[in-house]
């Protein structure tokens, strides 16, 4: 297993930022993104990092990419170090597995999200209206039921905090009816083609978040793809609308929290033992399943 990574301290290259998990750093007209093992909850960033999670982000990323590239392009240009410039290599021990070094793409304001089923803040937004982003849905629906089909719900994008749900036109607004409209259908496309293949691995794909980008005048497929930090993953196993369900992200942080009242503000509480193992091992197991090969 690589050594874990909670900050990255790279000599002579520009940190451009710091995010909840990401380092990201400025390569000449490019970028290294560099997935760390810092996990946010409740927007807090914790100071237990959890061993193999950057890689994990960074690898599954890799995995979707390829597989959706006959759909849009991507801002990838390698995540395996051995293809980097010679001067890079230097930070092997550091890169290995959890960095890509892609390209400089302008960036849509807009996160693209697309629901196939009700959780989450999507949930909260049925209970109080009977809708997600301006967007009517039939009466009755259960927590973590599926939709009658895929939506597409845009937020802001927001540096702190949680992002903020709003409507295709107030996409339109930012972004453009056109650029708008694109971003809605290329958000569905990928989203269909991962819950079709996700379930033939055991996986339900609840939920996704994208970013897009513009490179020499073309939409790109940008940041982390379909990770269980961007996405909702559940068991299909175990599925059973009603409630919330089982996950392969930070459910054992999450519960942990909320047994000891954590009152979800900064700084966060270290995590025991235990539950730093059993969210690595989600996190791995989401990878085996959806990959069938081990991270090594």
């Amino acid at each position: 297993m690589s050594n874990v990574c909670v900050q990255t301290e790279l000599k002579g290259l520009k940190l451009v930022r710091r995010g909840k998990v990401r380092d990201i750093y400025e390569y000449g007209e490019k970028l290294l993104i560099i997935a760390t093992d810092r996990l946010s909850a409740f927007d807090v960033v914790l100071p237990t990092a959890i061993p193999m999670k950057g890689a994990v982000l960074t690898q599954l990323s890799k995995f979707w990419f390829g597989m959706m590239r006959d759909i849009v392009p991507n801002h990838l240009i390698s995540a395996d170090v051995d293809d980097f410039p010679e001067d890079l290599k230097r930070f092997r021990d550091v890169l290995h597995l959890r960095s890509m070094l892609s390209v400089q793409a302008d960036m849509f304001a807009v996160e693209c999200v697309a629901r196939g089923y009700l959780a989450g803040s999507g949930w909260k937004e049925y209970q109080e209206s009977g809708s997600i982003c301006g967007i009517p849905l039939p009466p009755g629906l259960r927590e973590c039921d599926r939709l009658p089909v895929p939506i597409f719900t845009p937020a802001t994008k927001a540096d702190s905090g949680h992002d903020l749900n709003i409507s295709f036109d107030e996409s339109a607004g930012i972004v453009g009816y056109e650029n708008a409209a694109k971003l809605r259908d290329l958000t569905i496309a990928i989203y269909n083609r991962a819950v079709e293949y996700a379930l033939s691995k055991g996986i339900i794909i609840a939920d996704v978040k994208f970013e897009f980008g513009i490179y020499n005048g073309e939409i790109i497929l940008c940041d982390e793809v379909l990770t269980p930090d961007s996405s909702r993953f559940w068991p299909f196993s175990g599925y059973q609308p009603g409630g919330p369900q089982p996950s392969f992200d930070k459910q054992y942080v999450r519960d942990y929290l909320e047994q000891i009242h954590f009152d979800k503000k900064p700084p966060g509480p270290e995590l025991p033992p235990a539950v730093v193992q059993g969210t690595t091992d989600k996190y791995l197991e989401a990878y085996r399943l959806l990959t069938g090969s081990k991270l090594a």
